[in-house]
């Protein structure tokens, strides 16, 4: 990385069908990085969270939340200090399903347990937040064809956009560069992976706790 230290933890987060995956795999490539992703296919529950939320969301989050909880010790396993790692989700997304889909006695199991699995979090060096309306992030689901996300309710994912918007401009435990992508194609256009590989160039530069970059604010030309 062209006179920049490199990061050892990035972690890329944003609402289901923002294009965190696909974006962590190609950062990955472009940063010689290990890649760390989430294993959400193997949630049993999945397919009836999606279409009954209120009768599934406990045991459907339980499975998350423990899952993310594994993998968060295999990353306490890695040497950060001599491997850069990028993520497609930070830990901490757990709490903004459980607080949208929860209520009363379970809210509040959930939360016990939350506090005593994850009383020690790996803090990224960066958390990179994508946003998209909901009408893009619809069509994106709908283009991907994941058969378990075919009956996911237009009014969960306005809800689950409003909840990660909430959450994230409050965040303040480590930097956080959003980046509006209604107007990026990472799978289609390896110009918007150039695109987003500058604006993490310049945050790095300047060091603030965070930062809010639209489509088309940097266009020099800085690779790592």
């Amino acid at each position: 990385m062209s006179g920049l230290k490199k990061p050892s933890y990035i972690a890329i987060e944003g609402c289901i069908g923002v294009g965190k995956t696909t974006l962590s795999e190609a950062i990955s490539k472009r940063l010689n990085a290990s890649l760390f992703l989430e294993t959400f296919e193997e949630n049993p529950f999945l397919v009836d969270f999606y279409k009954d939320v209120p009768a599934h969301a406990f045991r459907t989050q339980i499975f998350f939340l423990l899952s993310r909880y594994r993998q968060q010790q295999s990353l306490g396993q890695r040497d950060l200090f001599n491997q850069s790692i990028v993520a497609d989700y930070f830990i901490v997304k757990d709490r903004i399903f459980a607080e949208l889909t929860l209520k009363g006695n379970e809210l509040a199991l959930y939360e016990q347990l939350y506090q005593t699995l994850c009383h020690h979090i790996y803090m990224p060096d960066l958390v990179i937040y994508l946003r998209a309306p909901l009408d893009i992030v619809t069509e994106r689901i709908k283009q991907r064809g994941r058969d378990f996300e075919k009956n996911i309710d237009a009014s969960y994912l306005s809800d689950l956009l409003a909840a990660y918007d909430h959450f994230f401009t409050k965040f303040t435990a480590c930097p956080v560069l959003t980046i509006e992508t209604e107007e990026l194609n990472f799978p289609k256009r390896e110009q918007d992976i150039t695109y987003v590989m500058d604006i993490l160039t310049e945050t790095l530069s300047q060091k603030k706790s965070s930062y809010t970059v639209t489509t088309g604010e940097v266009k020099q030309s800085k690779l790592f």
